[in-house]
């Protein structure tokens, strides 16, 4: 949902599935007539077409599991054949179970053993797929081991021993150079090790519908082109509220990311006398309470430098109480004393998360869901991974940034950044999802030396990469 001064428009993004949506997402699909044979060919062909772009030519090392992994292997490597590829296959022991065993009859050729198979320029891992959740058995780990620094490495769905629900690595999985992912990206591909050892992940249309998935990858915004008749007040109008005058510099660089980011109008209020830009106003306490009646206000952000005293629990108090949509951060986590009735997007790294909800255990999208759904707030967890949950259930998952945003002061420049887009009338959800897609996008610019000061000077090469819509 937006309106009409909203800067991005932002899509639903690709869908992430865990191991038991995607089979009954399958099962509806056989259940529907399409037999279970018609998928894994389908699979097979979209695995070749997706290896034939990616390496165009060489030897092929096939490692064929005894399950449907390794159903789809046989199947690519008689594809790759036909295509003019020289292949070998080498397997564990023959497939068990159908259509697994349909596509292994259908490879003509030999079939190594798996403790003797030399590596190749591609090597193909159809070892596991998406069901493994114990450790790699002995035979496997060392095949892997034995692949592992010799060719390009194409994973069959998931990197065999990569846990496709939580990203987890059992054993020591081969990394992969590009993984073929059918269906629909898997959770595995997106956290953890696992996106470490995905490589690049290419999503093959098996013909399956995944439209109903509820954990989205978040995609790139995409920038609306504004009226003719736009003025500062519609381009969104944001209140930071800073902290003491000696925490001055954590609300100046929010303030600042806020009008690059796209809002018309910022406000720094609080007793400091310095401001990030002349284009920032600045007022009083006094004066940024009066303004919270001003209609004109579309969003408030609070905490950062914000401090724990009877200044900041009344400035807290105040914006959650009334109508005006808030981000919060830093020090407004820290003494939250509720959720109020403000429309709220919460943003804590690991440690706030904990207080402020309990520990996180191993299922880290489950906990940030029911964090939403307690709070009635989006609820962003910020990570290498950054989670974000809406209260009514979906849930988003960022991949795009850089670890060169693990620096003090980012966090305040994304608070900054989703007040603008809040200001602008994004949709708590949307604009939590566009910030951190924004905010990731300048880390990955900016590189090694970047600190937080720089990532609001590079907001507006982000918008300008960015594709432009109607």
């Amino acid at each position: 949902m937006m309106t009409s001064n909203s800067l991005l428009t932002i899509a639903a993004g690709p869908a992430l599935l865990d191991p038991a949506s995607m089979r009954a997402a399958e099962n509806a699909e056989i259940g529907r007539g399409t037999p279970a044979l018609v998928l894994m060919e389908r699979a097979a062909a979209a695995a070749v077409r997706a290896i034939r772009m990616f390496a165009p030519g060489g030897t092929v090392l096939v490692l064929c599991g005894r399950g449907n992994n390794g159903g789809d292997g046989y199947g690519v490597a008689a594809g790759l054949k036909v295509a003019g590829y020289a292949v070998r296959v080498a397997a564990a022991g023959p497939a068990t179970s159908e259509p697994a065993a349909t596509m292994a009859a259908r490879w003509k050729g030999p079939v190594e053993p798996l403790d003797g198979a030399a590596p190749a320029a591609i090597i193909v891992d159809a070892l596991f797929g998406t069901g493994l959740t114990r450790p790699l058995p002995e035979i496997e780990q060392a095949v892997l081991d034995r692949m592992r620094g010799h060719g390009l490495v194409i994973a069959i769905d998931i990197a065999s021993g990569i846990d496709a629900a939580t990203g987890g690595a059992s054993g020591r999985p081969l990394a992969a150079d590009l993984t073929v992912a059918f269906g629909a990206m898997k959770l595995g591909h997106a956290l953890g090790a696992g996106r470490a050892l995905s490589g690049r992940v290419v999503i093959a249309d098996i013909g399956v519908d995944v439209a109903d998935a509820r954990v989205r990858l978040v995609p790139a915004p995409v920038v609306r082109a504004m009226p003719a008749a736009t003025h500062k007040y519609s381009r969104g109008a944001v209140m930071v509220v800073e902290g003491d005058a000696g925490r001055g510099g954590a609300g100046r660089l929010t303030a600042l990311a806020a009008l690059r980011a796209g809002a018309g109008v910022v406000t720094l209020v609080g007793p400091g006398n310095r401001a990030p830009a002349d284009a920032i106003m600045r007022r009083s306490d006094d004066e940024g309470r009066a303004m919270l009646g001003d209609a004109r206000l579309g969003a408030v952000a609070i905490g950062p430098g914000l401090a724990d005293d009877a200044r900041g629990r009344d400035w807290l108090a105040l914006v959650l109480a009334g109508d005006v949509p808030v981000v919060a951060d830093a020090g407004a986590l820290a003494m939250l004393p509720g959720f109020g009735r403000a429309p709220l997007v919460l943003t804590p790294h690991e440690g706030e998360f904990v207080r402020l909800f309990g520990a996180i255990g191993p299922d880290r999208i489950g906990a940030v869901r029911a964090a939403a759904a307690g709070s009635g707030a989006v609820v962003l967890l910020k990570g290498a991974e950054t989670i974000i949950a809406d209260p009514d259930g979906r849930t988003a998952i960022n991949i795009h940034a850089a670890p060169w945003l693990a620096t003090a002061g980012s966090g305040d420049v994304l608070t900054g950044i989703i007040g603008a887009l809040l200001a602008q009338g994004m949709a708590p959800f949307d604009a939590a999802r566009a910030g951190v897609w924004l905010h990731g996008d300048a880390g990955l610019r900016g590189g090694p030396g970047l600190i937080a000061d720089d990532i609001p000077g590079l907001l507006p090469a982000v918008f300008a990469g960015l594709e432009t819509g109607r």
